[in-house]
């Protein structure tokens, strides 16, 4: 199966946010030429079209720069699927497509900051019901208003593009805590995965998180998603051999 990149967004500090795709994405000319002129020019924001490519799954790691294992355990995950030959990564595959974004926030992962350049925390910056700025001093600050930052827009612009099936967000999370948190209709990909790693299912994180991308797009657009939320506390290392299994599960199981 194809496997490509591409840089798919900008970050405040114009770093790339570069997606990893496995498969084919079925994509007009006309879009093809506004990706190649947004890729070379990163200070224009691409507006929101009419989606025309489409994708089985979407995974992404690294929405909080200061949750670095999470870009390493996505990192290992395109590492496996690029190496791989003739085994369970390979060959068998449905001929379909996923979308892997290591990181989503490269500012704030350069810097080893939860927060974006500009102090916003982007799992608080979509635009759902709930949303608030809350307090700019504090780590959950959600921004001056919905999608103001470019790394949150990127990464809800590739939702409505792409519109895929399930979303997987990979989080890190101390005290214990770590579990499959799902949202909207993402409960079967929760327990696909508990069944792999033996993490908790759980339908609440435990505390209000006002404008999440859990709520935008599980809740609110009815889209599976699941919070993988690895335990902080544990090696980069044990957190991909224990997940290495569930992540290869949805690529099987969750591909037809």
């Amino acid at each position: 199966m194809r496997q490509t990149s591409r840089i798919v967004g900008w970050s405040v500090e114009r770093r790339p946010i570069r997606a990893y795709v496995l498969g084919e994405l079925r994509t007009t000319r006309r879009r093809q030429e506004r990706r190649v002129r947004s890729t070379s020019e990163p200070d224009r924001e691409e507006r929101p079209q009419q989606p025309t490519d489409s994708c089985l799954g979407l995974l992404f790691g690294a929405i909080h720069g200061d949750e670095p294992m999470t870009a390493y355990v996505m990192t290992r995950l395109v590492s496996a699927l690029q190496e791989a030959e003739g085994d369970a990564f390979k060959g068998d595959l449905p001929p379909r497509t996923v979308v892997i974004l290591p990181v989503v926030n490269p500012d704030g992962l350069a810097r080893r900051t939860r927060r974006n350049a500009r102090g916003v925390d982007l799992n608080r910056n979509f635009p759902t019901k709930d949303w608030a700025p809350g307090d700019a001093r504090r780590r959950n600050y959600g921004g001056p208003k919905p999608l103001s930052e470019p790394e949150s827009r990127t990464l809800y612009r590739l939702v409505l593009r792409l519109r895929p099936r399930w979303i997987v967000a990979v989080h890190t999370i101390n005290r214990g805590r770590f579990c499959n948190n799902y949202d909207g209709p993402g409960e079967k990909l929760a327990r696909a995965f508990a069944a792999c790693n033996g993490y908790p299912v759980t339908a609440s994180i435990g505390y209000p998180t006002p404008g999440s991308f859990g709520t935008w797009a599980g809740r609110e657009r009815g889209i599976p998603v699941l919070t993988l939320e690895l335990p902080s506390h544990h090696s980069r290392q044990r957190c991909w051999s224990d997940n290495e299994a569930a992540l290869s599960n949805v690529l099987f199981r969750w591909m037809t």
